[in-house]
């Protein structure tokens, strides 16, 4: 039986066991601090193929294009380095062509759980030393946190339309006049 979070080993899996088919690696090294003519400072960081975000972006990438996996590699390389895991909302909304709602869309990276899945430690993201004692949850990078609900969503949204629909009625009608009312005009 398999289990939430083993989807995510899963992706990693097959998108490492398909690298390695390519003979690709599965790092890329950082690369040298260099400089333009302009004084700015270019750095290339590690790029870690084997992580779940650059799982998440290669595979958004080639189902969107349904190309193969060869054709995406520096499309999710160049992703991670330019703007790391919260790109991949980024690259979900490009795909898209709109905004995305998490709360009725399944987000990607966390499957819609709206928690990180590499289960980070405060360290590696910075908290505050109190947070840290708090054992508090880490928030998706890509959703924000925001847990996908769609049918308890709905189900408010469809109240509000009502609400805005009845209200924009009564805007619109114009109120009754009494016949008297009516036949005194003329």
């Amino acid at each position: 039986m398999t289990t939430f979070m083993d989807r995510f080993t899963d992706r990693v899996t097959e998108v490492t066991t398909e690298l390695a088919t390519l003979d690709m690696p599965l790092t890329v090294p950082a690369g040298p601090f260099t400089t333009d003519e302009y004084g700015w400072i270019d750095f290339t960081p590690e790029i870690d193929r084997s992580s779940l975000a650059w799982c998440t972006a290669v595979r958004m990438l080639t189902n969107r294009h349904q190309t193969p996996l060869a054709r995406q590699i520096l499309s999710a390389d160049a992703l991670l380095r330019e703007l790391g895991v919260p790109g991949l909302a980024t690259l979900h909304r490009d795909l898209v062509g709109a905004p995305i709602d998490y709360a009725y869309t399944r987000c990607p990276y966390c499957d819609g759980m709206g928690e990180d899945p590499t289960v980070p430690t405060c360290e590696q993201l910075g908290c505050r030393i109190p947070a840290s004692i708090a054992d508090h949850p880490h928030g998706c990078p890509v959703c924000r946190g925001e847990n996908c609900e769609p049918d308890y969503y709905v189900e408010r949204q469809m109240d509000e339309v009502e609400r805005l629909w009845a209200d924009a009625r009564a805007a619109k009608t114009p109120p009754r006049r009494s016949w008297r009312t009516l036949l005194r005009r003329r």
